[in-house]
């Protein structure tokens, strides 16, 4: 058995250089982390492969905090050297499937949008000794849980997904044992794959609202990684913002209802009035009638909700710490990005909200909602 990092994380993005990453370097300061982490290129971009070679490297790099704590400002520097070895899945495959079988402990996933997409020229071929990496991260892990499974069945091994999906570790688990059917997987491996890994659902918070190139990100001072807690639950490390819970839940309800949820009425404010191209948030929480107006949907539409619910006191706390970070004054976060793909989002982002209040509070006037939705 080698001395290889015990954390394999897929994606080399910002959000998780400025996040998992970043918590995994502290941890390490403090001897809360259970090691350095191996990340994994999914990609063959050439920008993906420069990143990939800084990441590389013994010194690290830069993650700049900026933001509002408490109203006022707040910048620190810290450089997170955490990343001890980076692969790229296609040229490193056989380097890849080795420390799969030996020494991995947790794997840590966010590869975007499109990342459970699967590919269809991935097949049970794969799993020959021999065989070429497949496209799709998902025939990719189950390829490298195959080989887990072959290798060191016995062994811990915790799977954290962070893509903004709900119940994102029982999804990632239902579309592998999917794929592992449908490749004629054993039923022995079969087995073992529903129930040996601990596939855990958890929620991240981080606005990390610009790259640092090659490598490094400019990120805000909030964040939080909420994780259902499950036996044999092995996390990567301890840190003040891995926060464990029995309900993930209410984190899902004040993310979705309050920030995401704010986003997207300020987006439908920002499409319907004659405002710049390049306004940001902090420029809408700074007009007085985009303001108002989101206030009014916080309290009037959003707030008796969560009351309902007994989760108002909790909700009235996280919207403190949220003003601050939509009015960061060096978050350059603009609405005609997060305006794209709009009519999708009103349905995640608003549809759900009214259900839940039809059913906790089905006397509650919600008209600001129900117009933007319809």
């Amino acid at each position: 058995m080698t001395g290889g990092p015990p954390i394999l994380q897929f994606g080399t993005g910002r959000f998780l250089q400025a996040h998992v990453d970043l918590f995994v370097h502290e941890a390490l300061q403090a001897g809360e982390a259970l090691g350095g982490i191996c990340v994994v290129q999914g990609t063959g971009s050439p920008v993906s492969s420069a990143r990939t070679a800084a990441l590389a490297r013994a010194e690290g790099y830069e993650v700049i905090v900026r933001g509002l704590v408490d109203g006022q400002p707040h910048e620190s520097r810290r450089r997170c050297t955490a990343v001890h070895e980076a692969l790229e899945a296609r040229t490193h495959w056989p380097a890849l499937r080795q420390r799969m079988r030996e020494q991995v402990q947790v794997i840590v996933s966010n590869t975007g949008d499109t990342g459970w997409a699967l590919h269809p020229g991935d097949g049970p071929s794969h799993w020959q000794a021999e065989a070429a990496a497949p496209e799709a991260f998902a025939a990719r892990l189950l390829v490298l849980l195959h080989d887990r499974w072959l290798a060191a069945p016995e062994r811990p091994l915790s799977l954290l997904p962070c893509e903004l999906v709900s119940r994102n570790g029982e999804r990632l688990r239902a579309l592998l044992l999917q794929l592992a059917r449908e490749w004629g997987g054993e039923p022995a491996f079969l087995d073992w794959l529903g129930a040996h890994p601990v596939w855990a659902n958890s929620l991240v918070d981080r606005i990390v609202s610009e790259p640092i190139e090659p490598v490094g990100a400019v990120a805000e001072p909030y964040a939080l990684w909420a994780v259902e807690r499950q036996p044999r639950l092995v996390l990567p490390c301890r840190h003040p913002a891995i926060v464990l819970t029995d309900d993930l839940a209410p984190y899902e309800r004040l993310k979705l209802f309050l920030l995401n949820l704010g986003h997207t009425v300020l987006a439908e404010l920002w499409l319907r009035g004659a405002h710049a191209r390049e306004l940001c948030v902090r420029d809408a929480m700074h007009d007085a009638a985009m303001r108002t107006a989101l206030e009014a949907v916080w309290q009037e539409e959003v707030l008796p909700v969560f009351d309902a619910l007994g989760e108002g006191t909790a909700a009235r706390e996280y919207l403190v710490v949220l003003r601050d970070r939509l009015l960061n004054p060096y978050l350059a976060h603009r609405l005609a990005d997060i305006a794209q793909n709009h009519a999708q989002k009103k349905q995640r982002r608003i549809a759900p909200l009214l259900v839940l209040a039809a059913e906790a509070c089905p006397a509650l006037a919600q008209p600001r909602l129900n117009a933007l939705l319809a």
